[in-house]
C-alpha cells in the first residue's frame, strides 16, 4: 500500500475499494482456477479410460524390406501385436500405388496367426510388379479380424503402420 492505495498489477485501488475488489476477484478467479486445473489435469492423468480401451496397445505393421524375385517383388513385413488378443485372422485390404501415384494393384493378405504381445515376420510376393515400380502402399481396410473370442472391433483404428523402406505404408 502506497499513499492510501493498494496496487494490483497496473491498477491502484483505495483502501475502501480493496476488500470488495479482492472478494470479487476471489469469486471470479477461484472457480476459473478450479475448472482449469481439472480440465487440464484430466488428459494428463488419463482420467477418461473410455478414450483408449486398449490402453495404447495396437497391432503395428512395418514394411521392413522389399526384395526383387524374378519379375515379382517380395515384401517382408514385421508385425508387432502389442495387444492381449490372439488373432486367428487379420486380413488386410492393400492398395499398391506406383511411383507415379497411379494405383497399380489391389490385393489382400492375412497376417494371422498373431499371438499376444509377440513380434513376427511375414512375407508375401507381389506378382507382376517389380519393387522399383512401387511408390507406396495403403492399408485400405482390415477386412477380417477374428480372435479366440470372436470378431474383433476397431481393428483398423487400432492398427499402426510404419516403413523402413523408401515405400511408404499408410492407412
Amino acid at each position: 500500500m502506497q499513499n492510501g492505495y493498494t496496487h494490483f498489477g497496473n491498477h491502484a485501488f483505495s483502501e475502501i475499494e480493496s476488500p470488495s475488489v479482492i472478494r470479487t476477484l476471489k469469486r471470479v478467479l477461484l472457480p476459473c482456477a478450479i475448472i482449469a486445473s481439472t480440465t487440464l489435469a484430466a488428459p494428463i492423468a488419463g482420467a477418461d479410460p473410455q478414450t483408449s480401451p486398449t490402453d495404447g496397445a495396437s497391432v503395428n505393421v512395418e514394411l521392413n524390406k522389399l526384395e526383387p524375385v524374378d519379375k515379382n517383388c517380395r515384401a517382408y513385413v514385421v508385425v508387432t501385436n502389442g495387444t492381449e488378443t490372439n488373432f486367428k485372422s487379420f486380413k488386410m485390404d492393400l492398395v499398391l500405388f506406383q511411383t507415379d501415384g497411379v494405383i497399380g494393384k489391389r490385393f489382400s493378405i492375412d497376417l494371422a496367426p498373431l499371438r499376444p504381445k509377440k513380434k513376427s515376420v511375414k512375407l508375401f510376393d507381389i506378382d507382376g510388379m517389380s519393387c522399383d515400380k512401387i511408390g507406396s502402399m495403403l492399408v485400405n481396410d482390415v477386412m477380417e479380424c477374428k480372435s479366440d473370442t470372436g470378431a474383433g472391433q476397431n481393428c483398423l483404428q487400432e492398427l499402426t503402420t510404419s516403413s523402413r523402406t523408401k515405400v511408404q505404408l499408410s492407412k
